[in-house]
């Protein structure tokens, strides 16, 4: 973690040198500048520290909001510089570019803010993600609306989830099942600012299991925000739903969380797992899982991030199968830290469980046919 730290502090050391050289301000707008991106970069681990739980609430949300856009504003500004250095030393553009230059100013920052615009309003826009299965032991058609990370707190608020719980309400579900980071870092904005009575509103049965953020936020404090707002959270367990069976998982942060084995019953219809990270997809095979819905990768979120999650996760977005086991990681309805999706999608998912055909029905239409 150390490592980890040294290097994001020297990148950002770089990109407020780089910023210092390249704009074409007095030394007194160049240090205004600096210190600006500095403060940023010093929300984002304020945050995560529990400094923002000190301040108004107002001011922490402002705060969480300009530090976040920050950290992917130093994203691509680092992208910027690094491929602009390169350049220089290969004499494919001057090294007058890169110092109090209008000219290079425009071209770097205006670029990066014009695809901040872009990104910002792109996560706006919710896609429908829909999938068909046909599912033994079910009698009749089931439709669940299914969904993860959203994110709740100082960044998506209270008037953004209205708008996510209508939509959802639109889709008339029997079932609504949340797949972990419901809360982004603190419970403290959702308390306040009433985000459980917005939650109540879902017309369908609402389950879910934790994620890593719901730890981060506490987990007692996320468990009782849970039942505030009307949602069974399923901890290591399953609970039968009529012909389905829904489990779900403590996240993976909790290292003495429940081997699914233990877990999954022996019988009960249709098996649907919510397991927040997915990191082992091989287990649900095992133990018979029909579908696993995960969520946590965000696919990255934002270019080129997307090809880390690709690189660490065997699945980090979208649809796999093992055997009989079907599989969706989601890329998320909300969104941790910037409000921008580059290259990503926000999305929910409709899943609708459709009855088994007979194989003698089957046979005796195909015959039928002929």
């Amino acid at each position: 973690m150390k490592i980890v730290f040294l290097c994001f502090l020297a990148a950002d050391l770089y990109v407020c040198w780089r910023i210092w050289q390249i704009l074409p301000f007095s030394v007194a707008g160049k240090t205004i500048a600096a210190v600006l991106f500095l403060i940023g970069a010093f929300i984002v681990f304020a945050g995560f520290g529990g400094m923002l739980e000190k301040l108004p609430l107002v001011w922490a949300a402002i705060a969480y909001e300009y530090g976040n856009s920050v950290l992917i504003f130093f994203l691509y500004a680092l992208i910027a510089f690094l491929l602009l250095d390169v350049a220089r030393v290969l004499h494919l553009v001057s090294g007058n570019l890169l110092k109090d230059s209008a000219a290079g100013s425009v071209a770097v920052f205006g670029g990066i803010m014009l695809l901040l615009a872009y990104g910002g309003f792109h996560y706006h826009h919710k896609y429908r993600e829909e999938i068909n299965m046909e599912a033994p032991g079910i009698s009749a058609p089931m439709k669940i609306v299914l969904a993860s990370d959203l994110h709740l707190g100082y960044h998506n608020r209270r008037a953004e989830l209205r708008r996510w719980v209508d939509m959802i309400n639109s889709e008339n579900p029997d079932y609504v099942l949340f797949a972990g980071d419901l809360i982004d870092i603190s419970v403290r904005p959702l308390i306040e600012w009433d985000y459980a009575s917005e939650l109540r509103r879902l017309k369908a049965p609402v389950i879910a299991c934790l994620g890593n953020h719901e730890y981060y936020a506490q987990e007692p404090k996320s468990r009782e925000f849970y039942a505030r707002a009307g949602i069974r959270l399923l901890r290591d367990e399953a609970v039968r739903l009529g012909e389905l069976t829904v489990i779900g998982r403590n996240d993976a942060t909790d290292r003495n969380r429940a081997p699914l084995s233990e877990i999954v019953p022996s019988e009960g219809g249709f098996k649907l797992l919510l397991d927040h990270q997915p990191n082992d997809l091989s287990e649900a095979q095992r133990c018979g899982i029909d579908f696993q819905f995960s969520g946590h990768t965000h696919r990255g979120q934002v270019w080129p991030v997307s090809w880390v999650t690709g690189f660490i996760f065997e699945d980090p977005y979208g649809h796999m199968q093992k055997g009989r086991t079907r599989y969706y990681v989601t890329s998320g309805l909300g969104i941790w830290g910037g409000k921008f999706r580059i290259g990503t999608r926000s999305e929910y998912v409709v899943l609708t469980l459709n009855q088994t055909c007979p194989r003698s029905f089957m046979k005796e239409s195909f015959e039928a046919l002929l």
